[in-house]
């Protein structure tokens, strides 16, 4: 009987703890685990994520061309310094405020750099002192063409050490004339501001001296075949693509025929800018579709003595490059042509390049508004929408 009772009481404490076992795990499944579908919180959905817009980005680049550094006696002699060493600095004193002010500056070198050792030369077969190249280099000229008719001169000897000059200059990109096929080959391809350009510059012929044979990288001479392909391996790896071309007649006004054949044939490869040079004297710019063209930036500096000849036109623009949603787009705009003038003394010392802005009338030994109405109707006679006057004060 005791022990039936004993037993009992185990029945019952055993019952309890399974009962409060059971109670237990439902407790704590209701505080601990989440809600079962009845009772679920509802849930914002889970979106896909999308890929974000791409941002616009505009990148802006600044070009400013002018012509032929022609240097004859009276002008390279100006820079003979009293210690035998030669220094154009002060040719360039009021020219340069104006070219630092822009990311690309061109000029066409026309006559070669071969340096005092070579012997220094005047008209017909000219040669210069190479401290020339650094005076430009230090007023902000970054762009160099080495492709005209003076470029045999003075033959492979020259050629060589105007290459090895401008070789050793950083920040200088020439075009036009190579001292190796390997060289004439290499890149020339710039970037600046986010924008790349192509430099390629070429000449008619080079005054009846004829190019080596096997060496016909020691000029680009003008051939349609060698352009097109030339153009065509850059067209597709930059944003831009600039052409100084030697052409033309000199001491006129006005395109040939020819030239304008080939700025159409350049366009059509899509060249964005033309530089010309050569006829010494300006030439309007103008529009062919949407490429410029400066037909003639007329005489940096020279010795020449004509007014025509001592006039010479610095012309700018603006490039502008556009990146949105995958698409990429350039414009040109901004077009502007100025004038600028060749003083020296009667006795050819104190050689300056002035822009007009700067320019008195007893400088110029005429009146300078007169002058410069004259010649900047020839920069937009065929194109009214180039801003004539403006750069000086830009």
């Amino acid at each position: 009987m005791k022990q039936k009772r004993i037993r009992s009481i185990w029945i019952i404490l055993l019952t309890l703890l399974l009962v409060g076992s059971i109670s237990l795990y439902f407790i704590e499944s209701k505080i601990f685990t989440k809600p079962n579908k009845e009772v679920e919180v509802e849930k914002e959905p889970i979106l896909e994520e999308q890929p974000e817009e791409e941002k616009r980005q505009e990148y802006n680049l600044s070009l400013v061309m002018v012509g032929d550094a022609l240097y004859h006696t009276g002008a390279y002699k100006d820079g003979l310094q009293k210690d035998g060493t030669y220094n154009f600095d002060s040719q360039l004193v009021d020219i340069a405020p104006i070219i630092k002010n822009f990311d690309l500056a061109y000029y066409n070198q026309e006559t070669i750099l071969g340096g005092t050792e070579l012997g220094l030369s005047s008209y017909p077969t000219f040669n210069s002192p190479q401290e020339i190249g650094d005076a430009y280099i230090k007023a902000g000229f970054n762009l160099v063409s080495l492709s005209n008719n003076h470029s045999m001169d003075r033959g492979e000897k020259a050629i060589l050490r105007s290459v090895s000059y401008w070789r050793e200059k950083t920040g200088v990109l020439t075009a036009g004339s190579y001292d190796s096929f390997e060289d004439q080959s290499r890149s020339h391809i710039g970037e600046k501001n986010g924008i790349t350009y192509a430099f390629l510059a070429y000449t008619y012929g080079t005054n009846g001296i004829p190019v080596p044979k096997g060496k016909e990288y020691l000029v680009n001479v003008f051939d349609k075949d060698i352009v097109k392909k030339e153009i065509e391996a850059v067209r597709d790896k930059v944003d831009v693509v600039l052409v100084a071309m030697h052409w033309g007649v000199e001491y006129t006004h006005t395109p040939t025929k020819e030239q304008r054949e080939q700025a159409e044939f350049l366009k059509d490869l899509g060249v964005d800018v033309i530089i010309g040079s050569h006829p010494h004297v300006i030439q309007p710019i103008e529009h062919i579709g949407d490429t410029v063209v400066i037909y003639s930036l007329g005489n940096f500096i020279s010795g020449q003595g004509d007014l025509n000849k001592r006039i010479g036109l610095i012309s700018s623009l603006d490039i502008h490059k556009v990146v949105e949603n995958g698409e990429t787009s350039i414009t040109i705009d901004n077009i502007k042509g100025d004038l600028h003038y060749t003083y020296h003394t009667a006795k050819h010392t104190n050689y300056r390049v002035i822009p007009f802005y700067k320019l008195t009338n007893q400088e110029l030994g005429q009146d300078v508004s007169k002058v410069k109405a004259e010649y900047e109707a020839i920069i937009n006679k065929n194109d009214k929408s180039i801003l004539v006057g403006t750069l000086g004060v830009s």
